[in-house]
């Protein structure tokens, strides 16, 4: 069984860094693995090493070559194969030309993957749309908000998170599906897997590898665009009022939300 794993670098947010006007500085961004794209990679994983050597699980990510570092910790922790799907063209895409290119992707160098995991969503975007959308590409079902993956056979049963609890879908492969957090901890890189993924070759795919045209991804290709990322303005503290004099603390609330403009 070819399982595919597509990930994404995000900025680290606990390093995150605003000018005065809260706009986010790019400069000095340190980038690592999309939490919940490292649940995707575990599960994918584990699922091989429950199934045996017949099992394969390949990584993709669209990225430059900050991603790199992200391929080889999944080299590392158990992924048989890496592509880094890098070219200038893609600058100014969108979902929907991230999704074209994914699918372009898979069908070139997996093309019977029988299991497509992502995360989610992203921690810089969080849009939850590229999983659901390349498996429309597919044409094979998918399921969202995952946080456990089993399978038999040609089937997958998948325990879904919502507010109201768990529920349990079973689906007939292939399939994408994208993960949540997931109750099992995530596996560290052992000094082996490191040096294997060293040695390990990641390809790096260009446009004209894909069979793509320039309209389909890109500036061209994309509906949205994004013009800048900002952070909410922090919040004030709240005013006090003193309810020892009841009328007295009415009157006071009424002229504090008179002076906000409040009412």
């Amino acid at each position: 069984m070819n399982i595919v794993v597509c990930i994404k670098t995000v900025p680290d947010t606990a390093q995150l860094r605003f000018d005065s006007n809260n706009q986010l500085m790019h400069d000095n961004l340190e980038w690592v693995m999309n939490p919940f794209c490292e649940y995707a990679l575990e599960t994918a994983v584990r699922l091989k090493e429950a199934i045996g050597e017949s099992a394969t699980v390949t990584v993709l990510t669209v990225g430059d070559a900050r991603s790199k570092d992200a391929l080889k910790k999944a080299l590392a922790v158990g992924c048989d194969q890496a592509y880094l799907i890098n070219d200038d063209r893609f600058n100014g895409g969108d979902t929907v030309t991230l999704c074209h290119i994914l699918n372009a992707a898979i069908a070139k160098y997996v093309p019977d993957a029988k299991l497509v995991l992502f995360g989610q969503y992203s921690s810089d975007q969080m849009s939850g749309n590229v999983g659901p959308g390349v498996g429309q590409l597919m044409e094979i079902p998918s399921l969202t908000f995952c946080k456990e993956v089993t399978l038999s056979g040609e089937q997958a049963t998948l325990k879904r998170e919502t507010e109201k609890g768990i529920e349990t879908y079973t689906m007939t492969l292939p399939g994408v599906v994208c993960m949540m957090k997931c109750d099992y901890e995530l596996r560290m890189p052992a000094i082996k897997g490191v040096m294997k993924a060293n040695r390990t070759e990641i390809p790096e795919v260009k446009l004209d590898d894909l069979g793509l045209s320039a309209d389909q991804v890109g500036a061209g290709g994309a509906f949205v665009t994004s013009m800048s990322f900002t952070r909410k303005p922090q919040k004030t503290g709240g005013q006090k009022i003193d309810g020892s004099d009841p009328q007295a603390a009415v009157n006071q609330l009424i002229d504090y939300l008179h002076q906000q403009q409040i009412v």
